[in-house]
């Protein structure tokens, strides 16, 4: 999945201009309950400001809280100039950027802003990529790294009907095996479809039953 297919368009978002005080960048993350503002020079995209930005440099520059406020431009703070995507990145690739920060800039190549990608946005998709907000049966198992492993992992859930919610491989372990999670609809013949997997090799590891 690309950065574009979640991305929040311009006309969805809430910004601020450079050359706004930042009292009114604090009015509208408070009024709207949000972390981060992208800043914008016009319609080109000049950074990031974030209620911790504004809070920490408030206490480093020893003035009265209004005073600051009112006189300190968006520009003087903001960050994240050089830090945005431009829509073609992978989707598990911003999870390392945004860990620490609410959100990218998405911009073309004149640097013009498009709109941005959050940090909840990109957590929503991985955990829909697990499948966690749908009720099931997670079985954890190791496979041995060969070809036609996830074919035959196939195979065995269309004989059972299986409606895989999820499914989800990792790093191998060491040099021959992977670990896969696959998240399947309880029904009543999961029994014998955990039987069948072990019988080509499946090693289970854990069956866990989500409320």
């Amino acid at each position: 999945m690309f950065v574009k297919s979640i991305m929040i368009p311009k006309f969805n978002c809430f910004m601020i201009q450079h050359d706004d005080n930042l009292k009114n960048a604090l009015l509208k993350l408070e009024e709207h309950h949000i972390d981060g503002l992208p800043v914008l020079n016009g319609e080109e995209y000049a950074g990031v400001v974030t209620k911790y930005r504004i809070y920490h440099n408030f206490f480093l520059s020893g003035k009265e809280k209004e005073d600051f406020l009112e006189n300190t431009l968006v520009k003087d703070i903001a960050t994240y100039q050089d830090k945005y995507l431009e829509g073609g990145e992978i989707l598990e690739k911003t999870l390392f950027e945004l860990k620490d920060f609410p959100l990218l800039a998405v911009v073309d190549t004149n640097k013009k802003f498009l709109g941005i990608v959050t940090r909840f946005d990109v957590m929503a998709q991985f955990q829909s990529a697990f499948g966690v907000n749908q009720r099931g049966v997670r079985i954890a198992f190791t496979s041995v790294e060969t070809e036609g492993r996830i074919a035959r992992l196939a195979e065995i859930a269309h004989h059972f009907h299986e409606h895989i919610i999820s499914l989800v491989t990792f790093d191998e372990t060491d040099k021959l095996v992977r670990r896969i999670v696959l998240k399947v609809e309880k029904k009543d013949n999961i029994d014998k479809f955990i039987k069948k997997l072990e019988e080509h090799g499946f090693r289970i590891l854990d069956i866990h039953e989500d409320e």
